[in-house]
């Protein structure tokens, strides 16, 4: 059993820009009743507790906020790894592996080593093979252990979509998957509004929509990372927002599907490679894989992520000698 009931306890490992956004935004939610800040700067994390603290009689629920220590996440249902170096303006997320491979594997034997057995989250980039890092070090099940994938990606494919078309995003049924990075993709033989195909309804809309519009959109998706790099020096809000909803998801246990970076084993045809699909997710994790009916050129892309990933990730040394 890996979910503490009332309790709902979340610990968040890194303390920068994203894991204080997704702190504040767990705040507003009103589904977690105790949020330990974890971070190698104790200073810093007594202070974001405080900050958080006195917002506390404006939020919608009672919380039990605190900056902590590894072995506080002993009882959490969720250790969300937060931490990891940035990425810089002109660099690409595999450009973080080196710098944050070491990291995530201290972190993760940090938090096994305090009896943890909830469900591990992690956002760090390149999130695919951070994921598979922490799920190799951690010998947790795969279920347990999952990243937030291209969940992110396909919330900003939505709001696009939604504005293109002038539909509530909510309505939109469309995702990105593979690789959280340049390798992903759009499926769109899967990608609908209610009950109508987004490419029919471009080729019947009388000139009013286009297939190339879709395309643009596509790689609006798949390069907004870079263009908020380079305007305002990272990413923060949207993530902390897909945590939230992620955290959730599970808390709840609601059986959502989300995109999220999960093993593959046999899945369209892969396996021993993370990445990001449609999963269905509650309290136990990971419920199960939802198969997404691909065309053989949509097939032929999932592959050439999947291939990448399983390259990027045989360039990190030794991970299963560090446990």
């Amino acid at each position: 059993m890996y979910y503490s009931g009332d309790k709902r306890k979340i610990a968040i490992i890194g303390c920068g820009s994203v894991g204080m956004s997704f702190a504040f935004a767990l705040l507003n939610s009103g589904s977690v009743n105790e949020l330990v800040l974890i971070d190698k700067d104790r200073k810093k994390i007594v202070g974001e507790a405080m900050d958080l603290n006195h917002g506390l009689p404006f939020a919608s629920d009672n919380m039990t906020i605190y900056a902590g220590e590894y072995s506080d996440c002993i009882d959490a249902d969720i250790a969300v790894i937060c931490a990891g170096a940035a990425q810089a303006p002109g660099e690409t997320r595999i450009d973080l592996l080196k710098k944050n491979t070491g990291l995530v594997i201290e972190i993760t034997n940090n938090i096994v080593d305090s009896g943890f057995s909830g469900i591990i989250v992690v956002a760090t980039n390149p999130v695919d093979i951070m994921t598979r890092t922490a799920a190799e070090v951690s010998g947790f099940p795969y279920h347990r252990v999952f990243g937030t994938g291209t969940a992110l990606d396909t919330s900003r494919l939505r709001f696009l979509l939604g504005r293109y078309f002038c539909i509530d995003p909510r309505n939109v049924h469309a995702y990105v998957i593979g690789e959280h990075g340049d390798s992903e993709f759009v499926p769109w033989s899967q990608a609908y509004i209610a009950t109508k195909r987004i490419t029919e309804m471009c080729t019947r809309s009388d000139g009013r929509y286009f297939l190339e519009d879709l395309r643009l959109l596509e790689h609006d998706v798949s390069t907004a990372a870079y263009k908020m790099i380079e305007a305002k020096s990272n990413t923060c809000y949207g993530i902390a927002m897909t945590l939230s909803r992620i955290a959730k998801a599970i808390l709840n246990d609601e059986n959502s599907v989300l995109t999220l970076s999960v093993m593959l084993e046999g899945e369209y045809g892969e396996e021993d490679v993370y990445v990001g699909i449609p999963c269905v997710l509650n309290r136990c994790g990971v419920q199960s894989k939802i198969r997404l009916e691909l065309t053989p050129q949509e097939h032929r892309k999932f592959k050439t992520s999947c291939d990448f990933l399983k390259e990027s990730f045989l360039a990190v040394d030794g991970i299963g000698s560090h446990r």
